[in-house]
């Protein structure tokens, strides 16, 4: 059977890419570049022990103690084995390559859910980016964006992208259709049942998905490295080269705790701050009573919620009518 050059072809497209659009490639890694140095800068305006305090804080009020307690414990640890630098340049590629893989796969997911056809088209896509291995991703990345962190960027976002499209057609796709009807039945328009139905009904199944590209992202931290995006990665692959035990094991370690730290972050977010979800509680038991006398709620958060999204859809179209008169 004879040879189909399906790497001379890609190798082709790339080379055309490259002529042809370098004005777009230029553009966009100035963009990515800007917003990582940017945030690198300000990730290290507060000495070590100001920004960890800072970053348990945040952890306090959106997870809870335990992790507030872990956030002082892990980052000094990080800044005793003298990696701050580069963990709060990984940081930055992590947060930024997140941040752009999440305004890509949300809304991806959102059309996917609601056309059969974009799903269709998008599901193979998604297998390809997910199945491909990450290093491949390099290739063209440094064709396009040369050495740095751009192109540890790019690989990384087409790394991350496919649980954050898939987790959020899937959540919503799995909002209950009677909330969809009910809202309809108020006469709510399409855009605003997506805004205030599905999404906030599908969002434990969104912060998944954003949870799980976050994951990805600092896994691709080592892979970055190899093309000179710096950072923890380039520290664990100084280790590798030097077959330095010591060195590699400490620059996992660091990648461990910001893992741990975003991970759980991020997951207590689909439930709420812990502060405020203290709070709710409190006040929900004390009315718990209340709404037991008064012949119980409980079963009606679908009128409820699809009548306030028509309400409001009603009232809009009657102020309108009233300035036209």
């Amino acid at each position: 059977m004879p040879r189909v050059p399906v790497g001379e072809w890609f190798d082709s497209l790339v080379t055309w890419c490259t002529d042809n659009l370098s004005w777009l490639f230029d553009g966009i890694g100035s963009a990515i570049e800007s917003s990582v140095d940017g945030l690198t800068d300000v990730l290290n305006l507060l000495p070590p022990l100001g920004l960890t305090l800072v970053l348990a804080v945040l952890a306090l009020v959106i997870s809870g103690w335990k992790l507030g307690v872990f956030t002082i414990l892990g980052f000094l640890l990080i800044d005793s084995m003298e990696l701050w630098e580069p963990a709060m340049d990984s940081l930055a590629l992590v947060i930024v390559s997140a941040v752009v893989s999440t305004v890509l796969s949300v809304p991806i997911g959102i059309a996917a859910a609601r056309s059969d056809v974009v799903s269709r088209i998008v599901r193979p896509v998604l297998d390809f980016m997910q199945t491909m291995p990450a290093f491949v991703y390099l290739i063209p990345a440094i064709f396009f964006f040369s050495i740095g962190a751009v192109p540890g960027v790019v690989a990384t976002v087409i790394f991350a992208m496919p649980p954050g499209v898939r987790l959020t057609e899937l959540g919503i796709r799995g909002v209950d259709p009677e909330m969809v009807e009910a809202g309809e039945a108020f006469g709510t328009p399409p855009n605003r049942i997506l805004t205030r139905i599905q999404i906030p009904l599908a969002m434990p199944s969104i912060m998944a998905g954003i949870n799980q590209l976050i994951m990805l992202s600092l896994s691709m931290v080592v892979i970055a490295g190899m093309v000179g995006a710096g950072g923890l990665g380039g520290e664990v692959l100084e280790g590798i080269n030097r077959v330095d035990v010591a060195k590699g094991f400490e620059g996992g370690i660091a990648v461990v705790v910001l893992a741990i730290y975003l991970d759980r972050l991020t997951g207590a977010l689909s439930e709420g701050p812990s502060v405020l979800r203290a709070l709710f509680s409190r006040g929900k038991a004390a009315t718990g009573r209340g709404q037991v006398a008064g012949g119980g709620t409980a079963g009606r958060g679908a009128p409820v919620m699809a009548g306030t999204a028509g309400q409001i859809d009603t009232a809009g179209s009657a102020a309108d009518s009233s300035a036209g008169s």
